[in-house]
């Protein structure tokens, strides 16, 4: 069964490349979470630490580089004004303002916070080239980056909500 969702979240990832992006103005209310970033030096955390810190299912996601089945996630139809952070360290990654809805069901960006705050990397895997997103303080797997958003970028950053927390923009 973790291989039927396993590989029916690769195939939507895959099919949903090609789907046209549009906005979605209307804004749900949802519960705000986010994990606060500490002074632990992060690159000497333990497996054993990094599952006491997430959930497992972020772990999952996070640590072992895994996908969260699609349309399941907190914040794919999520349209609050504020600040999405790394679920594992805190850092702010993507806004709001940044987000479209593509249609894959992940939430979708075309653009981070600053490019320093985000690591690409070539991903192999499952017999595709893709580029991976990863958090560039953490290392946590975040999702991927395709080339067929929206303007000003033409990206979108297909990321996992799980990998996610949410800072809500204060008034």
């Amino acid at each position: 069964m973790k291989t039927y969702f396993l590989l029916l979240g690769l195939f939507v990832g895959v099919a949903c490349q090609g789907q046209s992006a549009h906005n979605k103005p209307t804004s749900p209310a949802s519960k705000s979470t986010t994990m606060t970033s500490d002074t632990t030096n992060l690159s000497q955390l333990s497996d054993a630490d990094w599952k006491k810190r997430l959930s497992p299912e972020a772990y999952r996601v996070l640590r072992q580089h895994g996908t969260e089945r699609p349309y399941t996630g907190e914040y794919d139809q999520h349209w609050e004004a504020g600040t999405y952070v790394c679920k594992g360290c805190g850092t702010p990654l993507f806004t709001s303002d940044t987000k479209f809805d593509a249609g894959c069901g992940w939430p979708s960006f075309y653009q981070g916070i600053d490019k320093s705050k985000i690591k690409e990397v070539i991903d192999r895997s499952f017999g595709m080239i893709r580029t991976e997103v990863r958090c560039a303080k953490c290392d946590g797997h975040l999702g991927h980056v395709f080339d067929d958003g929206p303007n000003p970028t033409g990206l979108r950053y297909c990321i996992n909500s799980v990998s996610l927390g949410f800072e809500k923009k204060q008034p």
